[in-house]
């Protein structure tokens, strides 16, 4: 029975899809004017994470994530670096997907772009207006009247009177209230513009995400999810515009992806604490750093680190060496399975809130029966290792062929390794130890880890 906290009710749900055999999902994506940073890989891994698992639940799964190529930041890039908006987000939306690749990230369903929607967006603007809760103002710009919306607020638990309290005051703006956003803004000279029933203009950047998910899901659809920094004034305005837009509930369930922390601090560009996911990725490798992301729970604050990070590649060693030089067959992992428990107490974590802490830590409990098997039973231990292997693709981990992963990183190549082994093995076999553990010091410095049993030595990075 899969529980999700939905950020609506304050409170855990039993997940239960408008049609049970599909879901729709709506994420909130990159806004692409700049390289993808480390809030916006756990957003990456934590909603693919969360896809996977849905997977197994329903037939269908319809997962849209967008993409923001039209903002005032956009903009402003644009002009700095003296080129074309088009030029700016496509650049920079390769390297997303390039990012997206290295996490280990499944491609979305549909991914639209906002300049891709405007019509939808007039659509949805023209029914406000309609309905009397969007005006256009003097200058030209159309606003939401947030006041004319029975129950703004309910998302985030903001009090009308306390926002306005608290609003900046605009002596440029022509809003009826302080508190009204922005639908469509009327376009300066040299900016990229649309011609609309309004004037030529672009979008606000509320209005898109609304356009887009109620374009692609319906007006009324199961998941909505993002960072927890948009749960205001974004996803609120979303809520908004969609439901006095069509009359309906616009989402049932919630999902917000807690802050990414710098040694403890909030990440922030202002207290340059700042990592893109390529910068982290020169001295991390992929799937170390997705082990990272699902360490947290995802609505917890994550404290990156190079002391976390070195713990969570540490972790993933100890579960490849676990696997390395072990398989079997399905029929020998299902049997192995149906004996032990650690499937169904996987699925449980996982249906408990995508509780992905515990989900990993069931894997070293699986891992270590690996190894307390190996010299009592091999079969046994190859079909759990194939279990373990198994559950880890479940959360996007341990698809690597082991002996790869434990050998990345090292700058010696494989052929000079396995020359150094046999200059040791012979070194043994003549019993010159001294030569022997000065080889194994050698490659100790080095970073590899050399690993003796009785079928021989492997061995590993450091």
């Amino acid at each position: 029975m899969l529980k999700i906290y939905n950020t609506l009710s304050k409170q855990k749900e039993v997940f239960h899809p408008i049609d049970p055999n599909k879901v729709g999902m709506y994420v909130c994506g990159m806004t692409v004017y700049d390289f993808c940073h480390m809030g916006h890989a756990r957003v990456l891994v934590m909603f693919d994470v969360i896809t996977r698992h849905l997977r197994r639940h329903f037939p269908k799964v319809e997962y849209v994530r967008n993409i923001t190529d039209i903002d005032d930041k956009i903009i402003k890039r644009a002009v700095e670096n003296k080129e074309d908006i088009y030029s700016l987000t496509n650049r920079f939306i390769d390297a997303m997907h390039e990012d997206e690749r290295a996490l280990g990230v499944l491609p979305p369903d549909v991914e639209p772009r906002a300049t891709d929607a405007i019509d939808q967006m007039f659509y949805m603007i023209e029914a406000l207006i309609e309905k009397g809760i969007a005006y256009q103002g003097k200058s030209g710009d159309v606003y939401y009247s947030v006041r004319d919306f029975e129950g703004y607020g309910k998302l985030s638990g903001k009090n009308l009177d306390e926002l306005e309290a608290g609003a900046r005051v605009d002596i440029e703006t022509d809003k009826k209230d302080p508190l009204d956003f922005v639908l469509w803004k009327m376009a300066k000279p040299s900016e990229p513009s649309w011609s609309s029933p309004w004037g030529d203009g672009r979008p606000g950047w509320h209005i898109e995400c609304s356009a887009m998910s109620t374009h692609h899901l319906g007006n009324h659809f199961d998941i909505h999810g993002g960072g927890m920094d948009l749960t205001f004034p974004h996803h609120e305005n979303e809520i908004a515009q969609s439901e006095g837009a069509y009359d309906c509930t616009f989402v049932n369930t919630w999902m917000h992806v807690g802050f990414v922390n710098i040694n403890d601090e909030k990440m922030s560009k202002s207290l340059n604490n700042f990592f893109t996911i390529r910068g982290v990725l020169e001295s991390y490798d992929g799937e170390t750093l997705r082990y990272f992301i699902m360490s947290s729970h995802y609505r917890s604050p994550l404290n990156f680190s190079d002391d976390n990070l070195n713990l969570a590649k540490s972790s993933l060693t100890r579960l490849y060496t676990a696997i390395r030089g072990l398989s079997a067959s399905k029929a020998a992992m299902d049997e192995v399975s149906q004996r032990f428990d650690f499937e169904k107490r996987f699925i449980a974590a996982l249906d408990d809130d995508f509780n992905t802490p515990i989900a990993l830590s069931i894997l070293f409990e699986l891992a270590k029966l690996v190894n307390s098997e190996r010299n009592k039973d091999i079969d046994q231990a190859n079909a759990l290792a194939q279990l373990l292997q198994k559950l880890g693709g479940y959360v996007g981990i341990l698809q690597t062929d082991a002996d790869d992963f434990l050998k990345q990183g090292v700058d010696l190549a494989d052929e000079d390794i396995d020359a150094k082994i046999k200059q040791r093995n012979e070194a043994r076999a003549n019993k010159d130890f001294t030569l022997s553990d000065q080889i194994r010091d050698e490659l100790t410095e080095l970073g590899v880890i050399l690993e003796d049993s009785a079928n021989g030595t492997s061995w590993r990075r450091s």
